[in-house]
């Protein structure tokens, strides 16, 4: 069972590749505003369904962008069955990763803490 798991890897690394090179130079949305990263693609055993995780940063509206990536998941689904040579190109259902963000805010909040820990 172990080399099925390694194959799933695989296909995840490859899927997030391919997508995230989509959404950044092919995708023509103009509701998909801000720098778009793809951080995790995660496909089911059956290869039906792939949760792909985006971070969105310096968008104007997430939800919209989010919004926007969904309606926009055929031609993505499209252009991937192109490029990734499988059988099934599995349906994409994506999913905010706020673990950018959320990293980004700890660092700021550790910055404040450790100048008032030297002065101490």
């Amino acid at each position: 069972m172990p080399t099925n798991n390694n194959r799933l890897g695989r296909i995840d690394e490859e899927y997030r590749k391919e997508i995230s090179h989509i959404i950044g130079y092919e995708l023509k949305n103009p509701n998909a505003t801000g720098l778009i990263s793809v951080t995790k693609v995660k496909v089911t055993n059956d290869l039906k369904f792939a949760k792909v995780y985006v971070s969105i940063l310096n968008s104007k509206n997430v939800k919209e962008t989010l919004a926007a990536l969904k309606k926009s998941s055929g031609y993505i689904r499209s252009e991937l069955a192109k490029r990734v040579n499988l059988r099934n190109t599995p349906e994409l259902i994506f999913v905010l990763d706020d673990s950018i963000e959320y990293g980004a805010r700890i660092d700021t909040i550790l910055k404040e803490i450790l100048p008032k820990k030297e002065e101490n």
